[in-house]
């Protein structure tokens, strides 16, 4: 009776250890929904309709072109922070010319996944991890990562103002 009670325990904690294991991976390396539903960011509600003043005066309409109730949140967001809407959604022109300036490759994104999963490879964690597809992907690129409070006494050491960043009295290291 003993023997079958003790059984039954290592059991029940093997299944408990089993289910503690379980799908651990880090928010940010599955951006995409895994559902079929539709993508509750995507959707945008649209202006209300309004009757013009002068009916000749609305634009041509154009197969594909732009709608006046067509959402446009960038220029709705200008306006409602006190700014220009004609200059919102275009500002990052001279980012994208300055970034492109050596030129763009058209593979990258493929070349860097298989980069990062040849990375991950190499450094893919213990037996007990593999054989249970434990995910490793902060522990593999531990070495490269960056302790934030430790850069941002660097640069307050150096007298640059971090306005974005908490007070040093509000965290302690």
């Amino acid at each position: 009776m003993r023997a079958a009670t003790g059984i039954q325990a290592i059991a029940i904690g093997a299944i408990l250890l089993l289910a503690a294991c379980g799908d651990k991976d880090p928010k940010l390396l599955n951006v995409r929904s895994q559902g079929r539903g539709p993508d509750e960011f995507a959707i945008l509600p649209v202006k209300p309709l309004q009757l013009p003043e002068d009916i000749a005066a609305l634009p041509e309409p154009t197969p594909g072109g732009a709608n006046l109730t067509d959402p446009t949140p960038e220029a709705d967001a200008a306006v409602a922070l006190g700014g220009n809407p004609a200059r919102a959604g275009g500002g990052d022109g001279g980012l994208f010319a300055h970034v492109g300036r050596f030129g763009t490759s058209a593979g990258i994104r493929e070349q860097l996944a298989a980069e990062d999963l040849e990375w991950r490879r190499d450094h893919d964690g213990r037996l007990l991890e593999r054989m249970l597809n434990v995910n490793v992907y902060y522990k593999a690129y531990a070495d490269m990562s960056l302790d934030q409070y430790l850069e941002l006494e660097y640069w307050r050491q150096r007298g640059v103002r971090t306005v974005s960043a908490p007070p040093a009295e509000l965290y302690e290291k």
